[in-house]
């Protein structure tokens, strides 16, 4: 009796640690990785960008960003250089892997941000003065749960 009630508490143990890993597993392979969500915002941030919907692409940025240029300006310059100056009325970009890196700063002076993603972008344009390319690195950081978007100004 002794040995059945052992034998039985060994298949439950088993069954749990299995259930357990099992579940382990799909949560790691369900969730994505930091560098997964980094790319993703990215992705989201150029596609707003695409389409010209420059208030949202604001909205997407950092808190830090945020403070460098108001709303209305970034709409009115982003509008203003990409699509008049360059007469391009859209574009298509790239992204690389992202990078993770720790305590990095978006100016010499801000504090550091302890976790960041870096991830390369190269948009291109064809617009009325030819086709180009331009490539940024940029950084995106959870901020309130949320992925936002820096840029690198440090000189």
């Amino acid at each position: 009796m002794f040995r059945y009630r052992r034998q039985k508490l060994l298949i439950r143990t088993g069954g749990a640690v299995f259930g357990l890993t099992v579940l382990f597993m799909l949560i790691i392979w369900i969730l994505p990785a930091g560098g997964d969500k980094a790319e993703k915002t990215v992705r989201k941030f150029y596609s707003y960008e695409q389409a010209g919907n420059f208030s949202e692409s604001w909205e997407m940025f950092h808190p830090l960003m945020q403070k460098r240029f108001t709303k209305g300006h970034y709409i009115q310059d982003r509008a203003h250089v990409f699509l008049n100056h360059f007469g391009v009325e859209t574009f298509d970009f790239t992204l690389g892997d992202a990078e993770k890196i720790t305590n990095w700063k978006m100016t010499k002076d801000d504090e550091p941000l302890k976790l960041v993603y870096k991830v390369p972008v190269t948009i291109i344009y064809k617009g009325k003065y030819g086709n180009f390319s331009i490539k940024q690195d940029v950084f995106v950081a959870e901020e309130e749960g949320e992925w936002k978007i820096l840029w690198d100004y440090k000189k």
